[in-house]
């Protein structure tokens, strides 16, 4: 059956409530704003909202679309979001942040909803750590459908490598297991692709014997970009897969949680990590922290729980517009390249613009393969602007152009997780040809009608 009037959609729509036990809202109804995305760039504006608190509500919600002509998403936190239309269903899982920690086998099994902040106040009690991002208010599953680069991404590699097994709800309504042994082609599928195969409730996964490491930030002035960008590039070249690294370029406003010294002006941020041997790790760094007089040092010997005062992103929702490039090298050339359009005097109006050292671990091919692609890469470049009205096609315009700088060094991909966008040329930027085969023809498998092909999904082309 298709939709074919709003008057036939509403009347419709209202029988959704049949086929869960959960709260479902239209739009006007309460619970409905609960569809808002952190990042509230992005326009979303479902048919309804599903407020899931279980497996069934989910699967449920993908059966009822399926028999009336609708798609269906999913959200937890939106930090990814994408636009979604009338003729969409989202299901909102947030309630469900559910997790257990096994203690003896270093294990954590996590509900859809939760957040790595969930996971982390669970885990790092017991001397435990989940491989969580940058930021810990980012949802634990759609960081980890999108393979997962955080703080410890050279140590450890990516963070879904370490993923043992999901349950998921296909596009046919089926709660089924994936893992190395059961579902394999959905296991290595799940490890980023994104939301492409289905919906995960729940995801099982490895937690790391690291209580602590050495690491923080290190911010100079603006005025001191080229030598420490130039200091920090030639400075990784020899550094251990025990150490983690990024540098940003930074323009925050003068805001709560913005100290003194960094707001309203441009400044370097040197981010960084090191486990292991923590007092080497503190010598590592003592080159790069000599470049130039800092503003602000907040490096130590910290508790893993703390793993989010390394990038300290923000937490409350906010307009965003990234844009993202990976990179096989950054000789001085490159550098100079990006200062040009993001240092000092070029006008950039982006709020942060970061280079990231890749390598290490995740260069390796993990024990089980998975649709995570671009592992070569040695730097990953990202723009991260705010989209205000007044600005925003600057905004845009400008990334594209930082990004543009570098074109002599990108490899040409991206990754999953990273500048989220409705571009059809994006999924041939994060996907080899082959994945790209693979995945479309899995979504075939799991989703033949389509219900689930909304958003950043491969298909099939028609």
């Amino acid at each position: 059956m298709t939709v074919s009037t709003d008057v036939t959609r509403d009347d419709v729509l209202q029988t959704l409530r049949a086929h869960v036990t959960t709260h479902v809202a239209l739009p006007g109804e309460p619970g409905y704003e609960r569809c808002v995305p952190w990042n509230v760039a992005a326009q979303v504006a479902p048919a309804a909202v599903v407020l899931a608190t279980s497996p069934e509500d989910v699967a449920g919600t993908v059966r009822f679309a399926a028999a009336h002509g609708f798609t269906v998403t999913v959200q937890a936190t939106g930090h990814g979001a994408v636009g979604v239309g009338p003729g969409t269903i989202l299901v909102q899982t947030s309630a469900m942040k559910h997790c257990a920690v096994d203690v003896a086998n270093r294990t954590a099994r996590v509900e859809a909803g939760a957040r790595w902040q969930d996971v982390l106040d669970a885990a790092t009690p017991h001397g435990l750590a989940p491989l969580c991002g940058s930021a810990p208010s980012v949802g634990v599953v759609g960081f980890l459908t999108g393979g997962g680069i955080g703080p410890l991404v050279r140590t450890v590699g990516a963070s879904s490598d370490h993923v043992r097994g999901f349950e998921v709800v296909t596009g046919e309504g089926r709660l089924l297991q994936a893992t190395p042994e059961c579902n394999a082609d959905l296991f290595w599928g799940l490890r980023g692709g994104k939301a492409t195969l289905g919906i995960v409730t729940s995801v099982e996964i490895d937690l790391l014997p690291i209580a602590e490491f050495y690491g923080g930030a290190v911010y100079f002035a603006g005025d001191d970009a080229a030598a420490v960008l130039h200091a920090w590039a030639g400075w990784c070249a020899g550094l251990p897969e025990t150490v983690n690294t990024s540098i940003a370029i930074q323009q925050l406003p003068p805001m709560p949680g913005v100290p003194e010294p960094l707001a309203g002006r441009m400044t370097v941020a040197v981010r960084y990590t090191a486990v292991g041997d923590l007092a080497e790790g503190e010598r590592l760094l003592a080159p790069l922290r000599a470049v130039a007089t800092p503003l602000l040092d907040t490096t130590a010997v910290m508790p893993y729980a703390a793993i989010g005062a390394v990038h300290a992103d923000p937490v409350d929702p906010m307009p965003v517009s990234e844009n993202q490039a990976l990179l096989s090298a950054l000789p001085s050339e490159a550098v100079d390249a990006l200062l040009a359009v993001a240092g000092p005097g070029s006008g950039s109006p982006q709020a942060i613009v970061e280079l990231r050292m890749l390598g290490g671990a995740l260069a390796r091919e993990p024990r089980h393969r998975s649709a995570f692609c671009r592992r070569d890469a040695a730097f990953s470049l990202l723009t991260i602007g705010v989209p205000a009205p007044e600005i925003a096609a600057m905004v845009v315009g400008h990334a594209a152009a930082v990004v543009g700088s570098v074109e002599p060094w990108s490899t040409g991909g991206q990754m999953p997780n990273f500048a989220p966008s409705y571009d059809p040329a994006r999924p041939s930027r994060v996907y080899s040809e082959d994945t790209l085969h693979w995945l479309a023809a899995l979504a075939d498998r799991y989703d033949p009608a389509g219900v689930l092909a909304t958003g950043q999904v491969i298909r099939t082309l028609r």
